[in-house]
C-alpha cells in the first residue's frame, strides 16, 4: 500500500516523509492502507486523527488535483455508499435540508465572525488589485449589486442570506429594500440585528415556500445545499417571484463535470448532503425559463479568500480551543486549505451568472 500510494504521490513531486512543504509526513504506516480503502473519506479522517502531516495543505492539494491523482484511487465503499443514497433518495429535501444549518451554520456566530470580514461574507471574494479581504468582500459585494443594477426604487430578495452581509452593504449603499431568508436560527438572530435601522426584511423561511414579487434576485453561495434533483424546481420558483423586467444573479461554486453526490468527506463533516453544480446542470435547470446575460468566472479568486479565512481562524483559535479541541482545528483546517489547493488547481471554479426572463433590451452590459 506504501509503494502504491508513494508512485501515486511521485507523479505530483511529492514524497513521502520528504522535507519539503508539501511533501506527506506519515506518524502511522497504517494510513496507506486507510486511504486506499477509503478514499477521501479515508484521507482527510486519517488527517483528523493525527495519522499525517503536511505543513503546507493547499500545495498539497493543489499538486495533487492538478494531476487528477484523486482519479487513480480504486473505487471504495464510502463513495459506492454515498452515490446509492443520493441516486436513490432527494437529501436536499425539504426535511434534510435543516442538517447543514445545525451542523455547520449553527456552530456560533462568535466563531464565524473571527475569521470572516465585517460584512461576513462566507464565500468568494473579488481579490481585483487587493490583497486585504475586507477590501475584496466590499468589492464582491458592490460587483454584484453593479451587476444587479441596483437602484432605490428595487425590492430585492436574497436566497440565503446567511448573516445578513450583502442585505446591509446594498441597503446601506444602494438604498434599496432587501428581503433575506435562511433557515439557520443562529444567522437569523444576527442578521435582524447586523442590519436593525435599515430597509432589511430578514425571515426563516425555505426557498419552497416563496411567493412575492422582486425586481432583483440574488442566491449566492446557497445554490451548493439545494442538490441536482431540485435545481430546476429552484429555477422555476426564481423564475415566478421576479418580476418580468427583472435580473437574477447566481453567485456558485462550480464543478468541471456533472456528478449526483457530494464529496464524502465533505458531505460527513462541513457541509451535510451538499453538491456542486456543473454549468451542464445549471443550464438544463434554467432552459426556457432565463435568458443567459453574463457568466463571470472568479474562481482563481478562491484560492486567496480561503487563505485569508485560515489565516484569521488560526490566529484566533485560542479563544475557541477548549469549545472545539484539537480534532475541530485540524478538520477546519484539511477544509480550509484542501479547498485553497482544489480552487488553485482548477478543480472547482466559482461563477457569477446574470440571468433574466425576457432578455435586456438593447443588451446586457457586463462588469468587471
Amino acid at each position: 500500500m506504501r509503494s502504491l500510494l508513494g508512485n501515486l504521490l511521485a507523479r505530483a513531486d511529492i514524497t513521502i516523509n520528504g522535507d519539503r512543504e508539501w511533501d506527506f509526513k506519515v506518524h502511522r504506516e497504517d494510513v496507506f492502507a486507510r486511504i486506499i480503502a477509503e478514499g477521501s473519506l479515508g484521507l482527510g479522517e486519517s488527517y483528523m486523527d493525527g495519522w499525517w502531516e503536511c505543513d503546507q495543505l493547499d500545495e498539497f492539494f493543489h499538486r495533487v488535483l492538478k494531476v487528477r491523482l484523486d482519479k487513480k484511487i480504486p473505487v471504495n465503499l464510502p463513495s459506492i455508499l454515498i452515490y446509492l443514497k443520493s441516486s436513490l433518495l432527494n437529501m436536499q429535501s425539504r426535511q434534510r435540508s435543516g442538517k447543514v444549518a445545525r451542523q455547520h451554520y449553527n456552530l456560533g456566530n462568535d466563531f464565524y465572525m473571527s475569521f470572516l470580514d465585517p460584512y461576513n461574507q462566507y464565500t468568494c471574494g473579488y481579490f481585483k488589485q487587493t490583497q486585504d479581504l475586507n477590501i475584496a468582500q466590499e468589492q464582491k459585494l458592490d460587483l454584484i449589486c453593479r451587476k444587479l443594477q441596483l437602484q432605490a426604487s428595487d425590492r430585492v430578495l436574497d436566497i440565503g442570506c446567511g448573516w445578513g452581509g450583502f442585505a446591509r452593504y446594498a441597503a446601506e449603499h444602494y438604498g434599496c429594500h432587501v428581503t433575506g431568508i435562511t433557515i439557520s436560527d443562529e444567522q437569523i438572530d444576527y442578521a435582524r440585528t447586523f442590519c436593525q435601522n435599515l430597509p432589511v426584511n430578514i425571515l426563516k423561511k425555505d426557498y419552497r415556500d416563496l411567493n412575492d414579487h422582486y425586481s432583483k434576485i440574488l442566491i449566492c453561495g446557497m445554490i451548493e445545499h439545494v442538490g441536482y434533483k431540485n435545481y430546476r424546481k429552484l429555477m422555476e420558483i426564481v423564475h415566478r417571484n421576479l418580476d418580468d423586467n427583472g435580473l437574477f444573479l447566481l453567485h456558485t461554486i462550480g464543478g468541471n463535470t456533472s456528478v449526483k453526490y457530494a464529496e464524502p468527506w465533505t458531505s460527513k463533516y462541513i457541509f451535510p448532503n451538499s453538491m456542486i453544480p456543473s454549468a451542464n446542470q445549471l443550464s438544463k435547470a434554467m432552459e426556457g425559463l432565463f435568458i443567459f446575460e453574463d457568466w463571470h468566472n472568479l474562481g482563481t479568486h478562491y484560492t486567496p479568500t480561503l487563505k485569508s479565512w485560515f489565516a484569521n481562524f488560526h490566529r484566533n483559535w485560542d479563544q475557541f480551543s477548549n469549545q472545539y479541541g484539537e480534532k475541530f482545528y485540524r478538520m477546519w483546517k484539511y477544509y480550509l486549505l484542501s479547498s485553497a489547493g482544489a480552487f488553485k488547481a482548477r478543480e472547482l471554479q466559482l461563477w457569477q451568472i446574470v440571468l433574466s426572463k425576457r432578455g435586456v433590451p438593447g443588451g446586457y452590459l457586463s462588469i468587471r
